[in-house]
């Protein structure tokens, strides 16, 4: 049996931790705040809850194989059953059109892109499908495979190392800037420049064709906490309110974590958080940086007369706002959650009104939160590494590192962010570590 110290009490940290446990490792996990969830903590205030960050998942599978390889199924954890969203978002342009984006069938995104000009259908699923052997690829003998940058198989190199950017993919592929947003959307919301993320990054637009998105009934916590219920189930020894200081490394192999309240030993390390708040490690990711949360913005609203949106509207132009509708709420009351990325120069609510939602008299209860309050919060960005050009895949960290029994999970171990690419990561590392 190993001494396991997982550090960071995340979506990653969890599931590393859950998946360790199971595999009969002693495990200890250390989280500097008073409470596990990571991003995945709401916000709460007079009554109203928002998912903090992420409302909605691609690959349900890679969740449900989490709690089913470590204890009872997902669905009989939560008591419920995920719902797979109708539209995953609606893009409204400055020219007034309107684009509705379903998911989990190329014959509806087929419809809908018709809609908006005749023949885009045709353009958008013959895009899509240029990533089926991508996906492919990538999933066999990257994603679910462990991994080192120095010894990639030879058709993950091939992708990995293409320079083609999704910028020039999408500029290539269509003539309408429209669909440019929409198929660049999901980068630009994470803050990322389209120049700077690889053409096989935008596989996304697959996964949500053929998987959907889904969402937890009540929020996106709720998951969260089933999963720290099940680290209790699992025996896992969670210290919460101590902050991890740094690592200790003899040899080239970690021996310790260096918390507040003292030296832990280990023998295996699972870093579930930025890499840079490791002095000992820092150097190695010293080629990167983290991609910054948004502007946001919390609102309890009265709703009365409140339109009717679906759980995410994006506004494109400068800035680009994002409207989700899924937190919960008192009895006539809804719960939006505002986002802002770009050139936000006045209130995130005067620009939202400016494209014809106009929601400051509903407005009840309201919690702001910049960039760097978010970040301050989570100790480093739930986004990940932000994309400067190819290299950047082979310059982070995770799952296996230069030294030895150490280990990276989370959004900085991962080609991109999101559930599904933090739930394999943390896959990937108990492969790694394997049995006790």
């Amino acid at each position: 049996m190993s001494r396991v110290v997982v550090i960071g009490g995340g979506y990653g940290g969890m599931a590393s931790a859950a998946r360790l446990a199971k595999l009969g490792h002693e495990v200890t996990l250390v989280e500097h705040a008073t409470s596990l969830g990571g991003a995945l903590e709401p916000v709460t205030q007079d009554g109203f809850t928002w998912d903090a960050s992420a409302t909605s998942m691609l690959l349900p599978a890679v969740a449900r194989d989490l709690f089913r390889k470590s204890g009872r199924t997902l669905e009989a954890e939560l008591g419920t059953e995920l719902v797979a969203l109708d539209v995953i978002r609606e893009h409204r342009f400055v020219d007034d059109s309107v684009l509705r984006l379903p998911g989990g069938s190329r014959a509806a995104q087929l419809a809908a892109f018709d809609a908006l000009h005749p023949g885009a259908g045709r353009q958008w699923v013959d895009h899509v499908a240029s990533y089926t052997d991508v996906w492919e690829t990538l999933r066999r003998h990257y994603l679910e495979r462990p991994w080192t940058p120095d010894a990639l198989p030879r058709e993950v190199a091939a992708i990995l190392d293409s320079r083609e950017t999704l910028h020039k993919r999408l500029r290539r592929t269509f003539r309408d800037e429209r669909l440019r947003m929409v198929a660049g959307h999901p980068f630009v919301a994470d803050g990322h420049d389209l120049r700077n993320v690889p053409a096989w990054a935008g596989v996304s637009a697959y996964l949500e064709q053929r998987f959907d998105a889904w969402t937890v009934p009540g929020g996106m916590h709720v998951l969260a906490a089933a999963l720290a219920k099940r680290l209790l189930t699992r025996g896992v020894r969670i210290v919460l309110d101590s902050e991890v200081r740094d690592l200790v490394v003899e040899a080239g192999r970690v021996r310790a974590v260096v918390t507040g309240m003292g030296p832990v030993d280990a023998d295996v390390v699972v870093c579930a958080i930025d890499p840079r708040r490791l002095p000992a490690i820092a150097r190695l990711v010293e080629r990167t940086m983290p991609a910054i949360p948004p502007q946001v913005s919390f609102v309890g609203l009265d709703a009365t007369g409140l339109p009717e949106l679906p759980a995410e509207v994006v506004l494109h132009g400068e800035p680009t706002l994002v409207v989700r509708t899924g937190g919960t709420a008192p009895p006539g009351h809804a719960a939006w959650t505002l986002q802002g990325r770009g050139r936000l120069s006045e209130d995130i609510g005067v620009a939202l009104a400016r494209h014809g939602i106009d929601v400051r008299s509903h407005v009840v209860t309201r919690v702001d939160r910049s960039p760097r309050e978010l970040v301050e919060a989570w100790h480093g960005s739930p986004l990940g590494v932000l994309w400067q050009g190819r290299g950047t895949v082979r310059r982070r960290l995770g799952p296996r590192t230069p030294v030895e029994g150490l280990y990276v999970a989370g959004a900085h171990g991962t080609p991109g962010s999101g559930l599904p690419y933090v739930g394999l990561s943390a896959a990937l590392v108990a492969q790694c570590v394997g049995p006790a």
